[in-house]
Protein backbone atom coordinates (compact mmCIF):
# COMPACT_ATOMS: atom_id res chain seq x y z
CA UNK A 1 0.00 0.00 0.00
CA UNK A 2 2.90 2.63 0.58
CA UNK A 3 4.42 1.80 -2.18
CA UNK A 4 1.31 2.04 -4.26
CA UNK A 5 0.96 5.71 -2.21
CA UNK A 6 4.58 6.89 -3.52
CA UNK A 7 3.92 5.95 -6.65
CA UNK A 8 0.88 8.14 -6.89
CA UNK A 9 2.72 10.91 -5.59
CA UNK A 10 5.95 10.78 -7.12
CA UNK A 11 3.33 11.18 -10.27
CA UNK A 12 1.96 14.16 -8.93
CA UNK A 13 5.33 15.81 -7.95
CA UNK A 14 6.52 15.31 -11.28
CA UNK A 15 4.05 17.64 -12.45
CA UNK A 16 3.73 19.85 -9.55
CA UNK A 17 7.27 19.68 -8.43
CA UNK A 18 7.17 23.45 -7.28
CA UNK A 19 3.74 23.83 -5.82
CA UNK A 20 4.69 22.86 -2.32
CA UNK A 21 1.04 23.57 -0.37
CA UNK A 22 -0.73 22.00 -3.29
CA UNK A 23 1.49 18.89 -2.54
CA UNK A 24 0.40 18.27 1.28
CA UNK A 25 -3.12 18.79 0.40
CA UNK A 26 -2.98 16.21 -2.00
CA UNK A 27 -0.71 13.70 -0.36
CA UNK A 28 -3.00 14.33 3.23
CA UNK A 29 -6.15 13.03 1.33
CA UNK A 30 -4.11 9.91 -0.98
CA UNK A 31 -3.21 8.62 2.29
CA UNK A 32 -6.45 7.84 3.21
CA UNK A 33 -8.32 7.36 0.16
CA UNK A 34 -6.07 5.21 -2.19
CA UNK A 35 -6.44 2.11 0.38
CA UNK A 36 -10.31 2.64 0.54
CA UNK A 37 -9.69 2.93 -3.62
CA UNK A 38 -7.82 -0.13 -3.15
CA UNK A 39 -10.10 -2.42 -1.75
CA UNK A 40 -13.21 -1.41 -3.34
CA UNK A 41 -13.13 -2.59 -7.30
CA UNK A 42 -15.66 0.16 -8.41
CA UNK A 43 -12.66 2.62 -8.07
CA UNK A 44 -10.05 0.67 -8.79
CA UNK A 45 -7.78 1.24 -12.16
CA UNK A 46 -10.09 3.97 -12.76
CA UNK A 47 -6.96 6.98 -12.13
CA UNK A 48 -10.21 8.72 -10.30
CA UNK A 49 -7.58 10.58 -7.58
CA UNK A 50 -5.25 11.09 -10.66
CA UNK A 51 -8.12 13.25 -12.41
CA UNK A 52 -9.44 15.02 -9.38
CA UNK A 53 -5.62 16.16 -8.55
CA UNK A 54 -5.61 17.84 -12.43
CA UNK A 55 -7.29 21.08 -12.51
CA UNK A 56 -10.27 20.88 -15.09
CA UNK A 57 -9.39 24.86 -16.02
CA UNK A 58 -6.66 27.08 -14.69
CA UNK A 59 -7.45 30.63 -15.92
CA UNK A 60 -4.37 33.01 -14.82
CA UNK A 61 -4.54 36.46 -16.21
CA UNK A 62 -3.41 40.26 -15.83
CA UNK A 63 -5.28 43.09 -13.93
CA UNK A 64 -4.05 46.63 -14.37
CA UNK A 65 -5.64 49.60 -12.35
CA UNK A 66 -4.90 53.10 -11.85
CA UNK A 67 -3.92 53.81 -8.23
CA UNK A 68 -4.62 57.04 -5.69
CA UNK A 69 -2.03 58.87 -7.39
CA UNK A 70 -2.69 58.05 -10.73
CA UNK A 71 -0.08 55.52 -11.55
CA UNK A 72 -0.75 52.36 -12.96
CA UNK A 73 -0.46 49.26 -11.31
CA UNK A 74 -0.19 45.60 -12.33
CA UNK A 75 -1.34 42.55 -10.25
CA UNK A 76 -2.05 38.52 -11.12
CA UNK A 77 -5.26 37.01 -11.08
CA UNK A 78 -6.51 33.47 -11.51
CA UNK A 79 -9.59 31.50 -11.35
CA UNK A 80 -8.73 27.77 -10.63
CA UNK A 81 -11.62 25.43 -11.72
CA UNK A 82 -10.63 22.19 -10.00
CA UNK A 83 -13.82 19.92 -10.61
CA UNK A 84 -17.59 19.80 -11.52
CA UNK A 85 -18.98 16.54 -11.32
CA UNK A 86 -21.46 17.58 -8.83
CA UNK A 87 -22.12 20.91 -9.40
CA UNK A 88 -21.44 24.23 -11.08
CA UNK A 89 -17.84 25.53 -9.77
CA UNK A 90 -18.01 26.86 -5.49
CA UNK A 91 -14.98 28.19 -3.70
CA UNK A 92 -13.97 31.86 -2.65
CA UNK A 93 -12.06 34.60 -4.03
CA UNK A 94 -8.58 35.43 -2.04
CA UNK A 95 -7.05 39.16 -2.29
CA UNK A 96 -3.58 38.88 -0.44
CA UNK A 97 -0.03 39.07 -1.74
CA UNK A 98 1.08 35.63 -1.05
CA UNK A 99 -1.62 34.11 -3.20
CA UNK A 100 -0.14 32.00 -6.48
CA UNK A 101 -1.12 28.96 -8.15
CA UNK A 102 -0.09 26.24 -5.33
CA UNK A 103 -2.32 28.21 -3.11
CA UNK A 104 -5.08 28.06 -5.17
CA UNK A 105 -5.19 24.81 -6.23
CA UNK A 106 -4.81 23.65 -2.92
CA UNK A 107 -7.70 25.33 -2.04
CA UNK A 108 -9.47 24.57 -4.95
CA UNK A 109 -8.74 20.73 -4.54
CA UNK A 110 -10.00 21.28 -0.80
CA UNK A 111 -12.91 22.75 -1.89
CA UNK A 112 -13.95 20.08 -4.08
CA UNK A 113 -14.27 17.86 -1.04
CA UNK A 114 -15.51 20.28 1.43
CA UNK A 115 -18.06 21.03 -0.72
CA UNK A 116 -19.18 16.79 -1.35
CA UNK A 117 -19.52 17.08 2.08
CA UNK A 118 -21.77 20.00 2.40
CA UNK A 119 -25.08 17.39 0.30
CA UNK A 120 -25.18 20.09 -1.75
CA UNK A 121 -24.63 20.54 -5.76
CA UNK A 122 -21.73 22.30 -5.55
CA UNK A 123 -18.65 21.62 -7.61
CA UNK A 124 -15.02 22.79 -6.27
CA UNK A 125 -13.08 25.97 -7.44
CA UNK A 126 -11.14 28.67 -6.00
CA UNK A 127 -9.62 31.99 -7.17
CA UNK A 128 -8.02 35.38 -6.23
CA UNK A 129 -5.34 37.98 -6.81
CA UNK A 130 -1.47 38.92 -5.07
CA UNK A 131 -3.40 42.43 -4.83
CA UNK A 132 -3.11 43.69 -1.09
CA UNK A 133 -6.20 45.36 0.13
CA UNK A 134 -4.43 46.46 2.91
CA UNK A 135 -3.64 50.34 3.29
CA UNK A 136 -5.57 50.67 0.29
CA UNK A 137 -8.50 53.57 -0.42
CA UNK A 138 -12.18 52.35 -1.01
CA UNK A 139 -11.25 54.00 -4.41
CA UNK A 140 -8.57 51.79 -4.94
CA UNK A 141 -10.11 48.51 -4.47
CA UNK A 142 -12.83 49.57 -6.44
CA UNK A 143 -10.79 50.15 -9.16
CA UNK A 144 -8.96 47.09 -8.78
CA UNK A 145 -12.36 45.07 -8.21
CA UNK A 146 -13.84 46.24 -11.52
CA UNK A 147 -10.79 45.63 -13.06
CA UNK A 148 -10.66 41.89 -11.80
CA UNK A 149 -13.86 41.24 -12.87
CA UNK A 150 -13.53 42.76 -16.48
CA UNK A 151 -11.15 39.62 -17.26
CA UNK A 152 -12.70 36.98 -14.77
CA UNK A 153 -16.41 37.68 -15.78
CA UNK A 154 -16.09 35.70 -18.79
CA UNK A 155 -15.27 32.67 -17.30
CA UNK A 156 -18.20 32.50 -14.41
CA UNK A 157 -22.06 32.36 -14.19
CA UNK A 158 -24.29 31.43 -11.76
CA UNK A 159 -25.03 27.22 -13.44
CA UNK A 160 -21.21 27.86 -14.44
CA UNK A 161 -19.02 28.66 -11.94
CA UNK A 162 -20.18 31.18 -8.72
CA UNK A 163 -17.31 32.42 -6.64
CA UNK A 164 -17.57 33.84 -2.69
CA UNK A 165 -15.24 36.22 -0.59
CA UNK A 166 -12.16 34.78 1.14
CA UNK A 167 -9.22 36.11 3.07
CA UNK A 168 -9.31 40.01 1.68
CA UNK A 169 -12.42 39.74 0.31
CA UNK A 170 -15.40 40.94 2.16
CA UNK A 171 -19.33 42.65 1.56
CA UNK A 172 -17.43 45.61 0.55
CA UNK A 173 -15.00 43.55 -2.36
CA UNK A 174 -17.90 41.42 -3.72
CA UNK A 175 -20.38 44.30 -3.92
CA UNK A 176 -17.47 45.82 -6.67
CA UNK A 177 -17.36 42.83 -8.44
CA UNK A 178 -20.90 41.97 -8.51
CA UNK A 179 -21.51 45.93 -9.75
CA UNK A 180 -19.11 45.43 -12.61
CA UNK A 181 -20.51 41.66 -13.59
CA UNK A 182 -24.15 42.65 -13.13
CA UNK A 183 -23.03 45.92 -15.66
CA UNK A 184 -20.91 43.28 -18.07
CA UNK A 185 -23.68 41.20 -18.55
CA UNK A 186 -26.55 42.91 -18.11
CA UNK A 187 -28.16 41.36 -15.62
CA UNK A 188 -29.17 40.40 -12.10
CA UNK A 189 -28.20 36.86 -11.21
CA UNK A 190 -26.75 34.66 -8.04
CA UNK A 191 -23.38 34.64 -9.19
CA UNK A 192 -21.49 35.81 -6.29
CA UNK A 193 -22.29 34.85 -2.91
CA UNK A 194 -21.68 36.79 0.25
CA UNK A 195 -23.73 39.54 -1.01
CA UNK A 196 -24.82 42.44 0.83
CA UNK A 197 -28.34 41.81 2.71
CA UNK A 198 -30.45 44.54 -0.17
CA UNK A 199 -28.91 42.28 -2.97
CA UNK A 200 -29.55 38.76 -2.56
CA UNK A 201 -27.35 38.30 0.49
CA UNK A 202 -27.92 35.72 2.37
CA UNK A 203 -28.24 35.79 6.87
CA UNK A 204 -26.13 33.75 8.37
CA UNK A 205 -23.43 33.90 5.93
CA UNK A 206 -20.69 36.20 7.66
CA UNK A 207 -21.65 34.13 10.39
CA UNK A 208 -21.43 30.87 9.11
CA UNK A 209 -18.21 29.40 8.58
CA UNK A 210 -17.04 30.57 12.68
CA UNK A 211 -20.59 29.48 13.93
CA UNK A 212 -20.09 26.29 11.83
CA UNK A 213 -16.60 25.57 13.01
CA UNK A 214 -18.06 25.42 16.67
CA UNK A 215 -21.27 23.23 16.12
CA UNK A 216 -18.92 20.81 14.53
CA UNK A 217 -16.44 20.97 17.72
CA UNK A 218 -19.47 20.51 19.49
CA UNK A 219 -20.69 17.48 17.84
CA UNK A 220 -17.11 15.59 18.69
CA UNK A 221 -17.94 17.12 21.84
CA UNK A 222 -20.96 14.91 22.41
CA UNK A 223 -19.40 11.79 20.94
CA UNK A 224 -17.51 11.99 24.77
CA UNK A 225 -20.70 13.00 26.44
CA UNK A 226 -19.24 16.67 26.50
CA UNK A 227 -19.77 20.46 25.43
CA UNK A 228 -18.41 23.65 25.12
CA UNK A 229 -19.79 24.76 27.84
CA UNK A 230 -17.53 25.99 30.51
CA UNK A 231 -14.56 24.67 28.35
CA UNK A 232 -11.41 27.50 28.06
CA UNK A 233 -10.56 27.84 23.94
CA UNK A 234 -8.12 28.96 22.31
CA UNK A 235 -8.42 31.07 19.07
CA UNK A 236 -6.17 32.21 16.19
CA UNK A 237 -7.11 34.88 14.03
CA UNK A 238 -9.16 38.05 14.61
CA UNK A 239 -10.93 38.42 10.76
CA UNK A 240 -14.70 36.97 10.51
CA UNK A 241 -13.95 33.33 10.69
CA UNK A 242 -12.26 33.88 14.43
CA UNK A 243 -14.23 36.75 15.28
CA UNK A 244 -18.00 34.41 14.70
CA UNK A 245 -16.22 31.43 16.30
CA UNK A 246 -15.83 33.53 19.05
CA UNK A 247 -19.72 34.86 19.44
CA UNK A 248 -20.70 31.50 18.99
CA UNK A 249 -18.38 29.71 22.06
CA UNK A 250 -19.50 32.51 24.29
CA UNK A 251 -23.35 31.72 23.23
CA UNK A 252 -22.61 28.01 24.21
CA UNK A 253 -21.16 29.16 27.52
CA UNK A 254 -17.34 28.96 26.86
CA UNK A 255 -14.44 31.04 27.72
CA UNK A 256 -12.59 32.84 24.49
CA UNK A 257 -8.72 33.53 25.95
CA UNK A 258 -6.91 34.39 22.95
CA UNK A 259 -7.31 36.34 19.11
CA UNK A 260 -4.38 37.23 16.99
CA UNK A 261 -3.56 38.66 13.50
CA UNK A 262 -0.26 38.65 11.64
CA UNK A 263 1.85 40.94 14.29
CA UNK A 264 0.85 38.56 16.98
CA UNK A 265 -1.69 37.32 20.02
CA UNK A 266 -3.49 38.78 22.49
CA UNK A 267 -4.44 36.89 25.87
CA UNK A 268 -6.92 37.86 28.22
CA UNK A 269 -7.03 35.30 31.05
CA UNK A 270 -10.52 36.93 32.10
CA UNK A 271 -12.00 36.16 28.84
CA UNK A 272 -12.87 37.96 25.63
CA UNK A 273 -17.22 38.42 26.64
CA UNK A 274 -19.23 39.73 24.26
CA UNK A 275 -18.62 43.84 24.75
CA UNK A 276 -14.80 42.67 24.41
CA UNK A 277 -15.51 40.95 21.09
CA UNK A 278 -18.13 43.87 20.29
CA UNK A 279 -14.93 46.37 20.10
CA UNK A 280 -12.41 43.79 18.38
CA UNK A 281 -15.20 43.84 15.60
CA UNK A 282 -15.15 46.90 15.24
CA UNK A 283 -11.45 47.65 15.33
CA UNK A 284 -10.66 44.62 12.53
CA UNK A 285 -14.14 45.93 10.24
CA UNK A 286 -14.79 49.20 10.87
CA UNK A 287 -11.25 50.70 11.50
CA UNK A 288 -9.29 47.96 10.49
CA UNK A 289 -6.13 48.32 13.38
CA UNK A 290 -4.18 45.98 14.83
CA UNK A 291 -4.86 43.46 17.03
CA UNK A 292 -2.17 44.84 19.69
CA UNK A 293 -4.66 48.00 20.04
CA UNK A 294 -7.04 46.01 22.33
CA UNK A 295 -4.42 46.49 25.12
CA UNK A 296 -5.13 50.38 24.59
CA UNK A 297 -9.15 49.70 26.09
CA UNK A 298 -8.56 46.34 27.99
CA UNK A 299 -4.88 46.75 29.38
CA UNK A 300 -5.34 43.57 31.96
CA UNK A 301 -4.52 41.51 28.77
CA UNK A 302 -0.97 40.73 27.41
CA UNK A 303 0.01 41.18 23.74
CA UNK A 304 2.74 38.36 22.73
CA UNK A 305 4.52 40.14 19.34
CA UNK A 306 5.28 37.70 16.75
CA UNK A 307 3.83 34.94 18.50
CA UNK A 308 0.42 32.44 17.55
CA UNK A 309 -1.64 31.14 20.72
CA UNK A 310 -0.69 27.64 20.58
CA UNK A 311 1.34 27.95 23.85
CA UNK A 312 -1.75 29.20 26.67
CA UNK A 313 -3.45 26.77 28.32
CA UNK A 314 -6.97 25.43 27.12
CA UNK A 315 -9.41 22.84 26.12
CA UNK A 316 -10.41 23.59 22.82
CA UNK A 317 -8.32 25.15 20.17
CA UNK A 318 -9.80 26.68 17.31
CA UNK A 319 -7.13 27.46 14.55
CA UNK A 320 -8.84 30.00 12.36
CA UNK A 321 -6.33 32.34 10.56
CA UNK A 322 -4.71 30.48 7.53
CA UNK A 323 -2.53 27.70 6.51
CA UNK A 324 0.03 25.83 7.82
CA UNK A 325 0.13 28.18 11.34
CA UNK A 326 0.11 25.39 13.82
CA UNK A 327 3.26 23.02 13.78
CA UNK A 328 4.26 19.65 15.34
CA UNK A 329 5.82 21.68 18.07
CA UNK A 330 2.77 23.65 18.95
CA UNK A 331 0.66 20.54 18.70
CA UNK A 332 3.04 19.10 21.37
CA UNK A 333 2.85 22.05 23.49
CA UNK A 334 -1.43 22.34 23.51
CA UNK A 335 -1.42 18.11 24.03
CA UNK A 336 0.46 19.19 27.15
CA UNK A 337 -1.53 21.82 28.33
CA UNK A 338 -4.39 19.66 28.26
CA UNK A 339 -6.50 20.02 25.50
CA UNK A 340 -8.79 18.11 24.51
CA UNK A 341 -10.14 18.89 21.00
CA UNK A 342 -8.46 20.78 17.80
CA UNK A 343 -11.66 21.99 15.30
CA UNK A 344 -9.95 24.19 12.02
CA UNK A 345 -11.72 26.81 10.83
CA UNK A 346 -9.17 28.16 8.46
CA UNK A 347 -7.80 26.11 5.45
CA UNK A 348 -5.35 23.04 6.36
CA UNK A 349 -4.13 25.53 9.08
CA UNK A 350 -2.71 22.15 10.71
CA UNK A 351 0.91 20.56 9.32
CA UNK A 352 1.05 17.11 8.62
CA UNK A 353 3.34 16.10 11.29
CA UNK A 354 1.04 18.01 13.94
CA UNK A 355 -2.10 16.58 12.97
CA UNK A 356 0.13 13.15 13.70
CA UNK A 357 0.95 14.01 16.86
CA UNK A 358 -3.10 14.51 17.48
CA UNK A 359 -3.70 11.54 16.22
CA UNK A 360 -1.18 9.54 18.42
CA UNK A 361 -2.60 11.24 21.29
CA UNK A 362 -5.92 10.33 20.18
CA UNK A 363 -7.82 13.33 20.59
CA UNK A 364 -10.69 15.19 18.80
CA UNK A 365 -9.65 16.54 15.60
CA UNK A 366 -11.65 17.75 12.67
CA UNK A 367 -10.03 19.06 9.20
CA UNK A 368 -11.14 22.10 8.22
CA UNK A 369 -13.08 20.22 4.87
CA UNK A 370 -15.25 18.91 7.36
CA UNK A 371 -15.15 21.56 10.22
CA UNK A 372 -15.37 24.96 8.55
CA UNK A 373 -17.25 23.99 5.59
CA UNK A 374 -20.81 25.65 7.20
CA UNK A 375 -19.40 29.14 5.33
CA UNK A 376 -19.51 27.29 1.42
CA UNK A 377 -23.01 25.40 2.53
CA UNK A 378 -24.67 28.77 3.12
CA UNK A 379 -22.95 30.19 -0.25
CA UNK A 380 -24.91 27.40 -1.26
CA UNK A 381 -28.21 28.46 0.61
CA UNK A 382 -27.67 31.39 -0.57
CA UNK A 383 -27.59 30.31 -4.58
CA UNK A 384 -30.83 28.11 -3.48
CA UNK A 385 -32.34 31.92 -1.84
CA UNK A 386 -31.26 33.58 -5.12
CA UNK A 387 -32.83 30.91 -7.68
CA UNK A 388 -36.23 30.95 -5.92
CA UNK A 389 -36.11 35.24 -5.52
CA UNK A 390 -36.72 34.29 -1.70
CA UNK A 391 -34.96 34.75 1.40
CA UNK A 392 -35.08 32.55 4.52
CA UNK A 393 -35.22 33.83 8.05
CA UNK A 394 -31.96 33.94 10.22
CA UNK A 395 -33.19 31.43 12.08
CA UNK A 396 -34.28 28.86 9.58
CA UNK A 397 -30.53 29.54 7.51
CA UNK A 398 -29.25 29.09 11.54
CA UNK A 399 -31.17 25.72 11.79
CA UNK A 400 -30.82 24.48 7.89
CA UNK A 401 -26.80 25.25 8.46
CA UNK A 402 -26.77 23.08 11.88
CA UNK A 403 -28.12 20.29 10.23
CA UNK A 404 -25.54 20.22 7.41
CA UNK A 405 -22.79 20.50 10.20
CA UNK A 406 -24.50 17.54 11.60
CA UNK A 407 -24.66 15.42 8.71
CA UNK A 408 -21.08 16.31 7.90
CA UNK A 409 -20.42 15.03 11.21
CA UNK A 410 -22.04 11.80 10.60
CA UNK A 411 -20.43 11.43 7.01
CA UNK A 412 -17.38 11.60 9.11
CA UNK A 413 -18.11 9.31 11.82
CA UNK A 414 -19.24 6.42 8.87
CA UNK A 415 -15.62 6.10 7.12
CA UNK A 416 -13.56 7.43 10.23
CA UNK A 417 -14.30 4.93 13.01
CA UNK A 418 -11.78 2.95 14.07
CA UNK A 419 -12.01 -0.44 15.86
CA UNK A 420 -11.67 0.95 18.92
CA UNK A 421 -13.98 3.44 18.33
CA UNK A 422 -11.72 6.04 18.05
CA UNK A 423 -12.68 8.45 14.87
CA UNK A 424 -10.19 9.47 12.80
CA UNK A 425 -12.39 12.64 11.59
CA UNK A 426 -9.60 13.30 8.52
CA UNK A 427 -9.84 9.47 7.13
CA UNK A 428 -13.39 10.12 7.25
CA UNK A 429 -13.50 13.28 5.78
CA UNK A 430 -11.85 12.37 3.10
CA UNK A 431 -13.11 9.09 1.65
CA UNK A 432 -17.15 10.76 2.50
CA UNK A 433 -16.26 13.76 0.05
CA UNK A 434 -14.76 11.35 -2.55
CA UNK A 435 -16.59 9.09 -2.77
CA UNK A 436 -20.19 11.31 -3.92
CA UNK A 437 -17.73 13.05 -6.72
CA UNK A 438 -15.91 9.58 -7.58
CA UNK A 439 -19.56 8.27 -8.17
CA UNK A 440 -20.62 10.98 -9.99
CA UNK A 441 -17.08 10.79 -12.46
CA UNK A 442 -17.52 7.62 -12.79
CA UNK A 443 -21.31 8.32 -13.89
CA UNK A 444 -20.16 10.46 -16.70
CA UNK A 445 -17.37 8.95 -18.37
CA UNK A 446 -14.43 10.03 -19.00
CA UNK A 447 -14.68 13.80 -19.45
Amino acid sequence: MKQKIEAFLDLVKERNGHEPEFLQAVEEVAETVIPYIVKHDIYYGKNILLRMVEPERLISFRVSWVDDDGEIQVNRGYRVQMNSAIGPYKGGLRFHPTVNASILKFLAFEQVFKNSLTTLPMGGGKGGSDFDPKGKSDNEIMRFCHAFMSELFRYIGPNTDVPAGDIGVGTREIGFLFGMYKKLQNEFTGVLTGKGMSWGGSLIRPEATGYGNVYFAQKMLETKNDTIKGKDVVISGSGNVAQYAAEKVLQLGGKVLTLSDSSGYIYDEAGIDEEKLAYVMELKNVKRGRISEYLEVYPDAKFEKGKTPWGVKCDVALPCATQNELFEEDAKKLLDNGCICVSEGANMPSTKDAIAAFHEAKILFAPGKASNAGGVATSGLEMTQNSLRFKWSREEVDNKLKDIMSDIHKSCLEYGKDDDGYVDYVRGANIAGFVKVADAMLAQGIV
